[in-house]
């Protein structure tokens, strides 16, 4: 057992795809509509009457009533006021154990004073952004570097999209090639060419309306844990002028909610130096969440170059960054002058690398070195796991639960396990209307969580910070207890 790390025992990724198979086959279970009507009553109705206020004052002037893409919440989203360690408040003084913690990033938990008291002290001294270089810049980036082998050089930008932006065209600048591979149902980010096979493995552009085809025409995507899919395409690519980079995320689509094997990213950096391909890991989650050298550093690979999110400011604005080796990332040069002469990648963001975030990001980094953090909440993650587990069996329930440390995965009608077959055409209408119906139960169950003082990520996802511990994790369980006991199956 390796305690530098999060994971103090990785699952058997075979054993939970069989699982999650099982799920999707069976018939639905979900909280039934007596409970599910009495929590939009009783809960929704009575103690949440000044979120729903201002959510039906924002329809009129927001487009759908909320600005982020996690704030959605059925029968409306809640308007949150307060953050502080495992906790959230809303407007109407409730107050709900976070496990969304802003979409993973912030392992710390929401508002830790040791860095607040930084950022405090930063903006009586200069303000948020100058436009200029600030000595935290090089602070973090040394940090950085100094904890992950992989990161020689690291470039601070606004968001994780950004970032996997910048990465895509230093991979086509440092390889001459144009075509990139990713591995499907993960989601890199926004951008045009990235909007390609995200959430459901083999979906292709169905998810992307407002974007012309042509822009896929150099991404692809290679199925998840799938090795001789990923070198058929390689090698494929080879033939047409090779394939710029391989992209990633190391636990598994969607912060591995499609789990991989252990040994897979291993072979996948094999095989991209078998055919002269950049490896670009997205440790927007993992990096400091799994630990201190990240995903990398726990699977013992080497990537060429390395997407961060916030994470890299602590939870504070414009968080993003690409890190990695020097030959690579020196098309992203600016500055000073002289050296090699080659083309530099177009990236900008006038806030970007803003002292603000910069000191945020560098205090953050340096709390989970000094407290374990990484280490707790993977503590916490694994006790959550086994007592959702223990729910899942008392209960009877298909229900899989499962964790990559500090990620925990509550699998209550497997919306994200189904793939898309294209040499199986006619069955992808029954795909589609499956995911769907699945969807509307799946936030049916992130209801009542979040009736019952639990914030999720779509109701199958928590992320677990070192603010808890175990008498926080044990009441959160007596929570998902109550919610379990109102499970019955979907009636039709």
């Amino acid at each position: 057992m390796d305690r530098k790390f999060a994971i103090a025992e990785y699952h058997d990724a075979a054993a939970v795809i069989r699982q999650l198979d099982q799920l999707i086959r069976k018939p639905i279970y979900t909280i039934r509509p007596d409970a599910l009507k009495r929590y939009e009553d009783e809960y929704y109705g009575k103690k949440c009457r000044r979120s729903r206020e201002i959510v039906e004052r924002a329809v009129e002037v927001i487009p759908g009533g909320v600005q982020h893409n996690l704030a959605f919440n059925h029968p409306f989203p809640l308007v949150f006021t307060g953050a502080e360690g495992p906790y959230l408040h809303d407007i109407d003084g409730n107050r709900y154990y976070d496990f969304l913690q802003a979409g993973g990033p912030t392992v710390l938990g929401s508002n830790p004073p040791a860095v607040r008291e930084k950022v405090f002290d930063l903006l009586d001294q200069c303000g948020p952004s100058t436009g200029l270089f600030h000595e935290f810049e090089y602070k973090l980036a040394q940090k950085i570097s100094e904890l992950i082998p992989s990161v020689e050089m690291f470039r601070m930008l606004n968001s994780g999209t950004e970032s996997c932006m910048a990465a895509l065209r230093v991979a086509r600048l440092a390889t001459g090639k144009k075509r990139i591979l990713k591995m499907g149902g993960a989601y890199h980010g926004w951008s045009d060419q990235l909007a390609y096979g995200i959430r459901v493995p083999g979906s292709k552009w169905t998810q992307a309306p407002g974007i012309p085809l042509h822009i896929f025409r150099y991404t692809q995507e290679f199925f998840p844990n799938d090795l001789a899919d990923l070198e058929r395409k390689l090698w494929l690519n080879r033939l047409r002028g090779g394939t710029a980079a391989v992209l990633i995320e190391p636990v598994g689509p969607e912060s591995g909610t499609r789990p991989l094997d252990h040994g897979f990213n291993r072979e996948v950096e094999r095989l991209c130096r078998k055919y002269g391909t950049l490896l670009i890991f997205d440790e927007v989650v993992t990096a400091f969440r799994m630990g201190l050298s990240g995903a990398q550093g726990y699977f013992g690979v080497s990537p060429d170059l390395t997407i961060f999110g916030k994470v890299v400011a602590g939870g504070y604005p414009s968080a993003g960054g690409l890190g990695g080796k020097k030959e690579y990332m020196k098309y992203l040069a600016a500055g000073i002058k002289g050296g090699d002469k080659h083309k530099k990648a177009l990236v900008g963001g006038t806030m970007a690398a803003n002292p603000l975030s910069c000191v945020a990001g560098y205090y953050t980094i340096c709390e989970i070195e000094r407290t374990g953090a990484a280490q707790h909440a993977g503590r916490m993650g694994d006790r959550l796991t086994r007592g959702l587990q223990k729910l899942i069996r008392e209960y009877r329930l298909p229900f899989v639960a499962f964790n990559q440390g500090s990620i925990v995965h509550l699998e209550t009608v497997g919306t994200m396990h189904f793939a898309i077959d294209w040499s199986r055409f006619w069955r992808i209408p029954a795909v589609i209307r499956a995911t769907a119906e699945r969807k509307v139960e799946m936030e049916h169950m992130g209801a009542a969580y979040m009736a019952e003082g639990l914030v999720t990520l779509a109701g199958s996802r928590l992320y677990v910070s070192a603010a808890y511990d175990e008498e926080m994790i044990d009441e959160a369980l007596d929570r998902f207890k109550r919610v379990f006991a109102n499970v019955g199956l979907k009636e039709n």
